[in-house]
């Protein structure tokens, strides 16, 4: 039973399968993942990754460990490989252990810690991550080369994954990313056998000369671009509406909310919505920003925590009526833009206040 008066955020999962589809087409063979972290960017970890599950989804990534046991535990006894990005620290063993989760190691001391777990428990899975170029998470080339130097090497480690990140992929001109696939190419020669990843969703779309065995879908899961704007191959996931509270008339010189962030320079009509900042509208879209009313495309003039007001013009709109403020109609990399961000950024953003119904569950 859905409630008229609080905004509603609609997860629609067949949309989700959609394009876990095109991320297939586009990775011709490679196995797709899915990048599940930030509880499933926010959309919930537990109920999307079992959509993706039934879809053949069996690579799942997240950023914490606690992530990962949560994520187990929503799994339930389905198989899955969960892999933690933030590897190894200190103190997790047990847990990691515990849900079965692969850690994926980033760093020398990392490495060194894995070695000795393997050494006292017979053997430990994980998976490496190298640095190509991103300059954040991975073992350097020289640091990767020098561990398989050292008298016992990766010792009874059992290495079911080599990836990296590449940096650069929603602009598939970039030169970096030739340079970051030819150092790939590099370290996977000293990992004859090992399965390999270094697409995520980008990636995926840049040639096959990038997918190796496994494409770690993300952003473009959920409906996000490729290249960091809308890709008519993709669908909206997310439906974020709120209902018009008030309807009132601006006279010239009238300002709206706080400060003089906007003032009237003729006679207008605005609606205010019941959504905010505090339901993951971002601040930094008024202005810039809109929303679908009335089957058209209308300014965001104010983003406040709990109210926008927006221009309807001389729009039918009625009080109770609502609003698509994410959607089909307002794609997520077009309020990025507005927003100045990244559609990972407004899908994290999103509260927990607003009334949220899976389609397709």
């Amino acid at each position: 039973m859905t409630s008229p008066d609080r905004a509603r955020l609609t997860i629609d999962l067949d949309a989700l399968a959609h394009n876990r589809g095109v991320i297939a087409q586009a990775a011709s063979g490679a196995e797709v993942g899915a990048v599940v972290k930030a509880d499933g960017y926010g959309l919930g970890a537990a109920i999307v990754s079992r959509r993706l599950h039934a879809e053949g989804v069996r690579s799942f990534f997240v950023a914490r460990v606690s992530e990962g046991e949560a994520l187990r535990a929503g799994l339930g006894d389905r198989q899955a490989d969960i892999y933690v990005l933030d590897g190894l620290p200190a103190g997790v063993a047990d847990r990691l252990a515990a849900a079965r989760l692969t850690p994926v190691i980033a760093t020398l001391p990392q490495a060194h810690a894995a070695i000795g777990l393997a050494a006292s428990r017979g053997g430990w899975r994980v998976a490496l991550q190298v640095d190509t170029g991103m300059n954040r998470q991975g073992l350097t080339l020289e640091a990767t080369r020098a561990l398989l130097a050292e008298p016992r090497g990766l010792g009874s480690l059992d290495v079911a994954l080599l990836m990296s990140h590449l940096g650069s992929a929603t602009d598939p001109g970039e030169t970096r990313n030739p340079e970051q696939l030819g150092r790939f190419k590099a370290v996977r020669a000293l990992f004859p056998g090992v399965r390999a990843s270094l697409a995520a969703s980008a990636g995926a779309f840049l040639g096959a000369e990038y997918r190796y065995d496994l494409v770690r879908g993300g952003i473009s899961l959920f409906g996000g671009g490729p290249e960091e704007r809308p890709d008519p191959r993709l669908k909206a996931v997310v439906t974020l509406t709120a209902p018009v509270l008030d309807i009132r008339n601006l006279q010239p010189g009238d300002r709206v909310g706080y400060g003089s962030a906007f003032r009237a320079t003729d006679p207008m009509r605005v609606a205010l919505v019941g959504a905010g900042y505090a339901d993951g509208v971002i601040r930094a879209a008024m202005g810039k920003g809109h929303a679908w009313v009335a089957g058209a495309l209308r300014r965001l003039l104010a983003v406040n925590m709990d109210l926008l007001v927006i221009d309807i013009g001389d729009a039918a709109v009625g009080i109770g009526e609502h609003v698509e403020l994410l959607g089909q109609n307002v794609l997520i990399d077009d309020f990025a833009t507005a927003a100045g961000t990244v559609a990972h950024e407004v899908l994290v953003r999103l509260g927990s206040r607003a009334e949220r119904v899976y389609l397709g569950a």
